[in-house]
């Protein structure tokens, strides 16, 4: 699957990613909000494989991010597929059920204020409830994170509770466009 916008082609992750997502995920700052550590070569190799691996089990996923004018690799933006119950996704463990669709977004910080992740992110809001047909998309973004905050309220979601991961020792923010399933 691939998805383009004016400036952006997304598709799926490849092999020659790694030494891009390298400088991506090296980066303290880009980490800052997703755990604190960065990744060493060897761990981005694991994430690509991870990210792979959900787009083989559920048909979506995280897109590699890449600038048409010079086929640079920004970073990821895309899909995750979340249990509400455990807050576990699916690039980490088996899920089933009633999952939640994560938009989610990571981008080098020389890439940042430039518009590119709520250019990706809307075309992936448009893909989720259009053609995928679903009614409801979250992003999980820490309180601090106010750029990824502007994101979400760029694509019409609004914040709407904090939840607990088993993966993290704070509470993040859901972040959600369309309604809430019952409980």
């Amino acid at each position: 699957m691939r998805l383009e916008t004016e400036r952006l082609l997304l598709r799926i992750p490849e092999d020659r990613d790694v030494d891009d997502y390298v400088q991506v995920y090296g980066d303290p700052e880009v980490m800052r909000f997703l755990g604190g550590r960065v990744a060493t070569r060897e761990d981005v190799v694991a994430i690509l494989e991870r990210m792979r691996r959900h787009w083989e089990r559920h048909g979506i996923g995280l897109f590699s991010v890449v600038r048409k004018e010079d086929e640079c690799l920004l970073g990821r933006v895309g899909f995750l597929l979340w249990d509400s119950v455990r807050w576990v996704n699916a690039m980490r463990a088996e899920v089933a059920g009633d999952l939640e669709l994560e938009i989610g977004w990571t981008l080098g910080s020389e890439h940042w204020s430039r518009g590119y992740a709520t250019e990706a992110a809307v075309a992936c809001r448009d893909l989720a409830l259009g053609e995928l047909g679903r009614t409801r998309i979250v992003s999980l973004i820490d309180r601090d994170n106010a750029a990824s905050i502007r994101v979400a309220e760029k694509i019409g979601e609004t914040f709407e509770r904090e939840i607990e991961r088993p993966d993290l020792d704070y509470r993040q923010g859901l972040w959600s466009l369309g309604e809430r399933p019952p409980a």
